[in-house]
């Protein structure tokens, strides 16, 4: 939703790095940057107005100028100020004291009202709630059985006493303010504690639309009103946004479709220009892809910084615990990692959902995004095959797995021998890297190893080999010249450098790296 946003953002904050002090020129050349990328992004033009007024005011006072790295301030500043503008704070919902909490929701025809009230359901479920669904939109044809089928999807029950309209061509019937009432009442004698009220949209805003919604507020008095709103919807999210709240007097906000490829502009300007906040936000199709707003972790991830505290939730949530205290049991008793681990391992990942977004989710996701967007999610189900094909006694011993075997499986699995090939190959590696972590060797390739833990490449020195090997070199003209440095009173190369030069004198361009690697140099 917020690529283009952030891949704006993050340029033009590479222009401040290693700079030890921001002129007055640096500022507005910054501050002018982020007011493109918020205007094309489809920020309201008020709303940015009054965001770049506070980040330049900010970014010309003595916080930057006595800081001791003055383009991360600014950074810092940015977030912030998108905090505020997205909201500050996480809102809760307001629950009743007594009787059923009850949820309206409201928003246009298309919004995703219907779609997101199963999500909402299946959320508080979660929650430890006992929602129930009440069918109020009578109008939209096939809206209460839409509704229906979301329910069943999500296990929540739903109250529909009325069709509704079946075609284009019916005539709405039944009167949605009884049902909403009805409802209500229905939760309360069943012992339901939340009632989530669906109502009707319509295309545009009318004065029907606002009278229908405005009785089924009065008649059951609710306890949170939830503007739902098409993040794609663009700049005209600020006059649907400023109707609905003149007629409806919404309290929060949520915002659907935020997994689409629109500029989402409407998500920073609604809180903005109506201050109410935004609660929850939809992030695909399925029940799951559901959650809480976060104003805080929205800016991370629209700065590049990543959202790792909702992928430890998503983690926390769908983890199996006793699983993951048999791996760690495992790992302790330098046991090997097998292949029914590696499934285990897998079908764990697969319940935390897409690969895809639990990765977007990373900091610095922004320069592999391409990457990203070429990840095939079914490799995932062709690892899984293989495995699968595989015999119980070769997924615990696979040094057994010869060519014939090979050929078997990926015949079994639909796949050819080089992918089986492939698999074996990284898994091998993996069981070694596994091995060295649990005897505290650290991972190949790497200096040092677990701080903690004994073991060759731990910084524990080998009993009888603490006689310190000469670094100079054996080679005769090598030493001539290792001396002649040493009398000018030159460091000599290191041993493998290129000609004399040092780590710390690498030109990150000259490298070819990948593109956004120099990020991990500090550049």
């Amino acid at each position: 939703m917020f690529n283009s946003l952030s891949d704006r953002l993050t340029a033009t904050f590479k222009n401040l790095r290693g700079k030890g002090r921001l002129s007055e020129a640096d500022v507005d050349a910054t501050v002018r940057e982020i007011r493109r990328a918020l205007l094309e992004a489809d920020v309201a033009v008020p709303v940015v107005r009054e965001f770049t007024a506070i980040v330049k005011e900010r970014a010309l006072g003595a916080e930057v100028s006595e800081a001791l790295n003055p383009g991360q301030q600014v950074v810092k500043i940015v977030n912030e100020e998108l905090q505020n503008v997205l909201g500050g704070e996480t809102r809760r919902i307001n629950l009743a004291k007594t009787g059923p909490t009850v949820i309206m929701l409201a928003g246009l025809q298309g919004a995703g009202k219907t779609t997101l009230a199963g999500k909402l359901g299946k959320w508080l479920t979660d929650q430890g709630h006992k929602p129930v669904l009440v069918a109020s939109d009578l109008q939209r044809p096939n809206a209460v059985t839409q509704l229906q089928v979301v329910g069943q999807r999500a296990g929540v029950p739903v109250f529909a006493p009325e069709p509704g309209a079946t075609s284009e061509s019916d005539d709405p019937t039944g009167d949605p303010v009884k049902v909403a009432r009805d409802g209500v009442d229905f939760a309360r004698a069943k012992l339901y504690d939340v009632v989530i009220v669906d109502t009707a949209g319509r295309l545009g805003i009318d004065q029907a639309l606002m009278n229908q919604a405005r009785d089924i507020r009065d008649a059951v008095d609710p306890d949170e009103v939830l503007f739902v709103i098409d993040a794609m919807i663009g700049q005209d999210a600020v006059n649907t946004a400023k109707a609905f709240d003149e007629g409806v007097d919404f309290t929060g906000v949520v915002l659907s479709k935020l997994d689409g490829d629109a500029r989402g502009g409407a998500a920073l300007s609604v809180r903005a220009v109506t201050g109410k906040p935004i609660m929850f936000a939809s992030t695909g199709e399925g029940v799951r892809d559901f959650e809480q707003f976060h104003p805080d972790r929205m800016a991370s991830r629209i700065l590049d910084m990543g959202d790792v505290l909702t992928l430890i939730e998503q983690a926390e949530r769908q983890w199996d615990k006793s699983e993951a205290e048999r791996m760690a049991k495992k790992f302790t008793d330098q046991e090997d990692f097998t292949f029914e681990d590696f499934l285990a391992q897998m079908q764990q990942l697969r319940k935390m959902g897409s690969m895809k977004k639990m990765l977007a989710m990373m900091p610095g996701a922004a320069g592999m995004r391409e990457q990203l967007e070429n990840f095939d999610e079914r490799e995932i189900d062709r690892v899984e095959a293989i495995v699968r094909s595989m015999t119980p006694h070769e997924r615990v011993a696979p040094k057994i797995i010869n060519g014939s075997r090979r050929a078997r499986i990926a015949k079994g699995s639909g796949v050819s021998v080089s992918e089986v090939n492939q698999l074996m190959e990284r898994f091998a590696q993996a069981q070694k890297m596994m091995k060295r972590l649990a005897q505290g060797k650290g991972v190949p390739g790497m200096p040092g190893g677990i701080p903690g833990m004994g073991g060759a490449g731990g910084g524990a020195a080998k009993k009888g080999k603490s006689k310190k090997k000469s670094s100079r070199s054996g080679n005769p003209a090598k030493r001539a010249q290792e001396n002649a440095a040493l009398a000018s009173g030159q460091k000599p190369a290191a041993p493998g450098s290129a000609f004399g030069a040092q780590g710390k004198d690498l030109d990150a361009e000259s490298l070819n790296l990948p593109k956004g690697f120099e990020k991990f140099l500090g550049k």
